[in-house]
């Protein structure tokens, strides 16, 4: 018997003319092991560069949904706010038993993401399908999870916080937050950056593939390239910088431009910080 990964692909790669009752079995049946979290757009990889590894077949299936759907209205219509939506991806279904606190106010989770119990969702805020939210992981007001973005355990998503998202290309890296990382305020992760466990980004810092980051600690600069994306090392603490711009007109007038600095890395004096978090959960 062919396997769900299997099917999927044949169905992305062969569309037909219409989609049959059998394809849509076939795609709920893909959904549901996404929100379950039994696959995930990617997923922890010890043989892999950077400790991950991107599950093409998976992003297929999720733009295979937004083929197969047609926009419908969804709940009760007319309303002050229309959702008008793809029939494949309605807003999540989630009960008390799941364990997750979902406070009112605004705030979508769409379906085909997993969020894991103990997650702490304060309004408004979206989480995005194809989304993975670890245990324990709050998600701020105003903060973004976006597509496939993979998010771990006991993480801090700050208010006003953009983890970017990415369907295509189907083999382009997801942003990765792995756990007990804490994200401040205004920060924007994108581009596939990873974060390694533990690290800490202070407020406003913006991380993607073409700002390097500059380790004090450390004396080194990281950088993504055309094969990797950029890692930021565990346990680091990063701030937003500026670096100074080698050009005539940049020195007459004074410019630099942006970087983001590891000034440390945690301790039991920054865990400690860290640890008032949970007091709000």
């Amino acid at each position: 018997m062919p396997s769900l990964a299997s099917l999927i692909e044949d169905l992305f790669d062969h569309s037909p003319e219409a989609y049959s009752e059998e394809h849509r079995r076939t795609f709920q049946k893909f959904k549901h092991a996404l929100n379950s979290g039994e696959i995930r757009a990617a997923e922890p990889r010890a043989d892999s560069a950077n400790g991950w590894r991107v599950n093409a077949w998976v992003k297929k299936g999720i733009l295979l949904g937004f083929r197969m759907g047609s926009i419908v209205e969804m709940g009760s219509y007319p309303t002050a706010q229309p959702f008008l939506d793809k029939s494949t991806y309605p807003v999540k279904t989630l009960h008390v038993n799941d364990g997750v606190r979902l406070v009112p106010g605004g705030s979508s989770i769409r379906d085909g993401s997993f969020v894991a119990r103990g997650v702490v969702c304060m309004p408004p805020m979206f989480i995005n399908v194809g989304a993975y939210v670890d245990e324990g992981t709050m998600v701020d007001s105003h903060a973004l999870i976006g597509s496939c973005a993979q998010v771990g355990k006991s993480c801090h998503i700050s208010a006003g916080a953009q983890i970017g998202g990415v369907i295509e290309p189907v083999g382009a890296m997801p942003v990765i937050i792995e756990d007990h990382v804490m994200v401040g305020g205004n920060c924007g992760v994108y581009e596939g950056t990873i974060v390694k466990k533990r690290a800490v980004l202070g407020t406003g810092t913006i991380l993607n593939g073409s700002t390097p980051v500059y380790d004090l600690v450390r004396d080194t600069v990281y950088a993504a390239t055309d094969d990797e994306p950029l890692v930021i090392p565990e346990r680091a603490i990063v701030v937003p910088g500026a670096r100074q711009i080698k050009h005539p007109a940049a020195a007459k007038w004074g410019l630099s431009l942006y970087a983001a600095v590891i000034v440390k890395y945690r301790d039991a004096k920054t865990d400690s910080r860290v640890r008032l978090e949970e007091f709000l959960r």
